[in-house]
């Protein structure tokens, strides 16, 4: 392979070196953040020698190559492209600012909440554990034990400013421990504690605006979203005077400055302001959620799934921290609760419902990880993926998070759903538990009843159905095993058989992917040709990777530059890593569809392993049914 080649080809179908923002690679693919989509010719890329698959994914164009190879390609790439080498992580930095301004701000306060979590969970669960024991046993709140113990549990929640401060000064790129100045200035103990001032106590002035906007001198304990702001505006000025500011002086100058200016109007500005703002906020979360007969809660039930997809879940730490601080009683968690178990559940329903060995070795791990609080895996790994489970969970999370808000269930700390939930709902246990068995119940109901298994359609070999009318294609044809030689390639398609230099497309004519032969399909749908297991199965379904149990390596393209249609027309019925028998039905497709898109169905049968043969050659002419002999081989 000529590997600068591969390479001035990809950069020149991608628009060239100045629509290129950022490059790296991975094992299998360059993954490239391009300027303009637009400009991005995907069916040249899609058919340059060397370049086994295309698609887009969080931001990144990634150009598919494969093992051994990418690296190769990848660093003639760069010298071409005249950029220096990334890493994954800056190509998802790169991606990430292109992102809209408003999914840029909710991943910001994701990334300066998610590595406090540890924290607030530590001693969230043991202010659960705490409150559940005091209640049981009333005395234990005067032994020695219980009070050393009470000032762990609220020591994240007492110092939260300087926390998140630590976190947003890393993420802004400010001095982590001038941002925790900022955060204890926000909590000084001169100042009175905000969560006091609800007492009757006096409120002094700490400084007035001309007489008109008096600043009373309370603590930000609790507050979020002013300690960011702060940190955000130190980061801004300290940055400025690390560039103004001559070296012999940067030392004391910029710390000085830049703590005095933002002290300053974080404690007479930004503090004031944002606080209202958070408190608006606030009030409006709460309004939501307790509109009469739990609408509100029924309503955000069903939408947290889709926000989780979307990568914006965690705008709620926000809320919850600010719940906690308000009153004590976090009534987001709840519905987050059931939100998250409702996922776990559907992909439960799909776990124990499934044929197929890989989708329930995934499914069932997956769905316990979700009771546990963690949904990512249940809902990117199985939900998504078969939409109904999804829709399922949605309508569970729904009913569950009506249950909590009619049953008045809260936690008394955040960072903790789904089984672990209970210690931190010791207040309300009989509500939290049947807002998780409603949720559970509703989604995995609904999931088993609207989930239908692709791997039914097949029976891994044999029809789960009853026999189709006669018009239509078995889904396994069958022929008798003693005309079924190891040697021979057997027709995936019933069509017509054509010579791979006949087919209009140079890359496959040419044998650059392999040698074989082709088909000119009279029907539309693949079905294995030998036993073997899927290896690849691209994501618009127009093209499938088999390892035969005989060795065979076997590339099966539907259609020419059919993956500009991204999927449309081609249904899969197996996935990789499943194992498949001969006959068994891989695709389905459209021909009538294709062809007015203007594709051809013309299906290149590849042995993609061909050293492995001293001899491949077209077998059949003219016409072929499923499983007639199609190549002939003959092994080294």
């Amino acid at each position: 392979m000529d590997y600068n080649k591969c390479a001035a080809q990809i950069l020149d179908a991608i628009g060239g070196k100045d629509n290129l923002a950022s490059a790296a690679h991975c094992a299998t693919r360059l993954r490239l953040v391009i300027a303009d989509n637009e400009k991005v010719k995907k069916s040249v890329l899609e058919n340059i020698d060397g370049v086994k698959g295309v698609f887009e994914a969080q931001g990144q164009l990634q150009v598919i190559i494969g093992t051994g190879t990418v690296n190769k390609v990848y660093d003639e790439f760069i010298k071409i492209a005249g950029v220096e080498a990334a890493s994954k992580d800056d190509v998802k930095k790169a991606a990430a600012a292109k992102a809209p301004w408003y999914k840029r701000a909710v991943k910001t306060l994701g990334d300066i909440f998610v590595p406090i979590i540890p924290a607030i969970v530590a001693t969230g669960l043991l202010c659960g554990l705490l409150g559940g024991l005091s209640r049981a046993f009333p005395s234990m709140g005067d032994t020695q034990i219980y009070k050393l113990l009470d000032i762990f549990s609220n020591a994240a929640l007492t110092f939260l400013p300087i926390l998140i401060a630590v976190s947003a000064a890393k993420i802004f790129g400010a001095n982590v421990y001038l941002g925790a100045v900022i955060g204890m200035i926000m909590i000084h103990p001169n100042l009175i504690n905000a969560w006091s001032v609800g007492d009757g106590k006096d409120l002094p002035t700490l400084w007035s605006w001309f007489g008109v906007w008096d600043i009373r001198a309370t603590g930000y304990q609790g507050h979020v979203i002013p300690v960011v702001i702060a940190v955000l505006l130190l980061s801004v000025i300290e940055k400025k005077l690390h560039k103004k500011v001559p070296e012999m002086f940067d030392l004391f100058v910029t710390p000085l400055v830049s703590v005095l200016i933002t002290g300053f109007l974080t404690m007479t500005v930004i503090g004031p302001v944002f606080s209202q703002i958070e408190s608006w906020v606030l009030s409006g979360a709460q309004w939501l959620i307790s509109i009469p007969f739990g609408i509100g809660s029924f309503l955000m039930g069903a939408a947290y799934a889709p926000t989780v997809v979307a990568g914006v879940h965690h705008m709620y730490n926000a809320i919850e921290l600010s719940m906690i601080a308000d009153n004590g009683k976090n009534i987001w968690m709840p519905i987050a609760t059931a939100a998250n178990v409702a996922q776990g559940a559907a992909a439960l329903a799909v776990a124990l419902k499934t044929r197929n060995k890989k989708t329930k070795s995934m499914a069932l791990p997956a769905s316990l990880s979700a009771f546990m609080g963690i949904t990512e895996p249940a809902i990117f790994g199985v939900n998504v993926r078969f939409v109904k489970p999804l829709i399922a969970g949605m309508v569970g999370g729904a009913c569950g998070a009506a249950v909590a808000s009619i049953m008045n269930v809260y936690a008394t700390a955040n960072g903790v759903t789904g089984i672990f939930g209970f210690l931190i709902t010791t207040d309300s246990i009989v509500g939290y538990l049947l807002t998780f068995a409603v949720a559970s119940a509703v989604a995995f109901g609904l999931s088993w009843i609207l989930f239908k298994d692709p791997a039914e359609e097949t029976a891994q070999g044999a029809p789960a159905t009853p026999a189709p009318a006669a018009e239509e294609v078995p889904a396994v044809e069958t022929k008798p095993e003693a005309n079924y030689d190891d040697n021979c390639v057997y027709s995936p398609l019933k069509g017509k058989a054509v010579l791979m230099a006949d087919v209009p497309d140079e890359t496959f004519a040419s044998d650059v992917l392999g040698v074989g032969a082709a088909v000119d399909p009279t029907e539309g749908k693949v079905v294995a040709p030998a036993d073997g297991e899927v290896s690849t199965l691209f994501d618009t379904h127009h093209a499938i990777g088999l390892t035969l149990d005989n060795g065979m390596e076997m590339l099966i393209h539907v259609g020419i530059n059919t993956v500009e249609l991204n999927g449309e027309g081609y249904e899969a019925h197996v996935s990789e890593g499943d194992k498949v028998v001969r006959g068994q039905t891989l695709i389905t497709f459209d021909i009538p569809l294709i062809k007015s898109k203007g594709f051809p169905v013309i299906t290149p049968v590849i042995i993609t392993n061909p050293d492995d043969y001293t001899d491949i050659h077209k077998a059949a002419d003219g016409d072929v049914g499923y499983l007639d002999k199609l190549i002939e081989t003959a092994k080294q």
